[in-house]
């Protein structure tokens, strides 16, 4: 398997359908949140819905170079969540999510493995491996915070 796939395999374990890592992953930790639980503020800690925001904001940012773009995302504007208000709009929201979650995982599928250790946009940004390793981190690490903010709302909604 090349490292490409691995890494495509690895990314779609912690956002669509693993288990391996976390005993978890996004959709598994979403299939049962309502748009209430996911707007709902504890204390000074992010909602369910910004993190939700925030992780595909970079997906779909790293996404758009991929397909060829420019890399137009910018750390100030990734928690920038228009207000959500309806279970309609959490569910635009986590289908957004899904869908650019493939099409990553998709791409890196894609990628020859030569490219990996090519420069990505610009040298201050590494190479496409580091951005996508970063990724799969990044990933990992507002899925833990999900899961802790998932069960403090189910905590104190007993």
């Amino acid at each position: 398997m090349s490292t490409a796939s691995q890494l495509a395999k690895r990314f779609r374990e912690v956002m669509l359908d693993g288990v391996w890592i976390a005993n978890t992953n996004f959709k598994n930790q979403f299939s049962d949140v309502t748009w209430e639980q996911a707007t709902t503020k504890i204390a000074d800690v992010n909602t369910i819905a910004m993190l939700t925001f925030h992780i595909d904001y970079y997906i779909a940012g790293i996404l758009n170079v991929f397909e060829g773009g420019d890399l137009e995302i910018k750390d100030q504007f990734s928690f920038d969540l228009p207000p959500i208000e309806s279970q309609e709009q959490w569910e635009s929201l986590l289908n957004k999510l899904w869908s650019d979650s493939e099409k990553f995982a998709t791409f890196l599928e894609q990628i020859p493995d030569s490219q990996l250790n090519e420069v990505f946009v610009d040298e201050k940004y590494g190479t496409y491996l580091r951005n996508i390793d970063g990724m799969i981190e990044h990933a990992y690490y507002h899925l833990g915070q999900i899961t802790l903010i998932k069960k403090m709302i189910l905590f104190k909604h007993k």
